[in-house]
């Protein structure tokens, strides 16, 4: 007789007890300890799950509420954003729904107000923090990356539109709404010091920025805030992609004047 090894996974994050007639469906899910059924739903917000998701410990109030208005801030990225574009673009070409938000999420991930940039954005705010001299040195001397990655490196300072010319209002609106949940913190020192350091970057701070900023308060790592920063964008991909799958390629002037049909 040999014995079966029993194959698992370890996570902290996850935990089921299985219901008694069948192994295979669970009668209790417990995330970090709480009763997802039993003592979360109903009784916390989505929002507090996510950060309990994420950090595997309820959140304070005022992290409930940065995290509730960034969240805000970024559901909709808008039709300019070029991961929503890409989620229209595939809806009115008449992909699957799950290719237009894989099409936002790839478009989205990378060095300009994408994912990639807010990780490297978080690896600023670790070794700089709330010092104005430490980060007018390293966007002046930036650090080089010294082994081979999928990534380019920057061409901008994190975190600033390269772009732009002044701050968007909808950026200094969120920065001002979030520095009045929390005024000590890393988003209430962004918000002082930011046109400071639009001075040493000169180009304007990036909605990109502030969630770096409002992430490093947070205290979650790089990969977490890369994470959730492609999570929480997925919202205004997902409806644009929808509404232009229905209005269809005749009405999308990207397509519409583009298109020649012949007979042959």
């Amino acid at each position: 007789m040999t014995d079966k090894k029993t194959e698992t996974i370890t996570t902290k994050i996850w935990n089921e007890t299985p219901e008694p007639d069948n192994p295979f469906a669970a009668a209790a899910c417990y995330c970090a300890g709480y009763d997802v059924y039993g003592d979360l739903l109903g009784k916390a917000s989505y929002i507090e799950y996510l950060f309990l998701l994420f950090k595997l410990e309820r959140p304070t109030e005022t992290q409930a509420k940065l995290l509730e208005g960034l969240a805000v801030a970024l559901a909709n990225p808008g039709i300019r954003d070029h991961s929503v574009r890409a989620a229209m673009n595939a809806g009115v070409g008449g992909s699957t729904n799950a290719s237009a938000l894989m099409a936002a999420v790839a478009v989205g991930a990378g060095n300009l107000n994408g994912g990639r940039e807010i990780y490297v954005g978080m690896e600023y705010w670790n070794q700089c923090g709330a010092r104005i001299d430490s980060w007018e040195n390293l966007i002046l001397n930036p650090s080089k990356c010294e082994r081979v990655s999928v990534w380019h490196e920057m061409e901008h300072p994190p975190g600033f539109d390269p772009n732009g010319v002044s701050c968007p209002t909808p950026v200094k609106q969120t920065l001002s709404h979030l520095a009045s949940i929390s005024s000590s913190g890393p988003i209430a020192w962004l918000h002082g010091n930011r046109e400071d350091l639009e001075k040493i970057t000169k180009i304007p701070l990036a909605m990109s920025g502030v969630a770096s900023a409002v992430f490093f308060e947070l205290g979650l790592g790089s990969d977490e805030a890369e994470m959730l920063y492609l999570l929480l964008r997925l919202p205004g991909a997902g409806v644009h992609a929808l509404e232009q799958k229905k209005r269809g390629v005749k009405y999308y002037p990207f397509f519409g004047d583009g298109l020649k049909l012949q007979d042959t």
